[in-house]
C-alpha cells in the first residue's frame, strides 16, 4: 500500500491589501521541493481583515518508500 509524507510551506503576503508574493522566491522554493519528490497538492490563502491575504500556504506530499517505513528514515 503506498503511504505519503506531506510538508507545508507559508509565504508571507505584502501589499497594501495583501496577496502579493515574490513570484521569483515563489517558483524558485517550489522547484527546490519538486526537484525533492515533493508534488503541490493544494494551495490556499489566509485572511486577516476585510479578506486581505496574510499568508499563502502551499501543501505538498510524496510517497514514502517501503524501505523507509522500516528503517524510520526516507532512503
Amino acid at each position: 500500500m503506498v503511504q505519503w509524507e506531506y510538508h507545508s510551506e507559508q509565504f508571507e503576503a505584502t501589499g497594501v491589501r495583501g496577496g502579493v508574493i515574490d513570484a521569483g522566491s515563489f517558483n524558485d522554493r517550489l522547484n527546490q521541493l519538486g526537484s525533492q519528490g515533493w508534488e503541490l497538492v493544494n494551495i490556499f490563502d489566509t485572511n486577516m481583515l476585510h479578506g486581505r491575504t496574510r499568508f499563502v500556504v502551499a501543501v505538498f506530499k510524496r510517497e514514502m518508500w517501503e524501505k523507509s517505513l522500516d528503517m524510520g528514515g526516507r532512503i
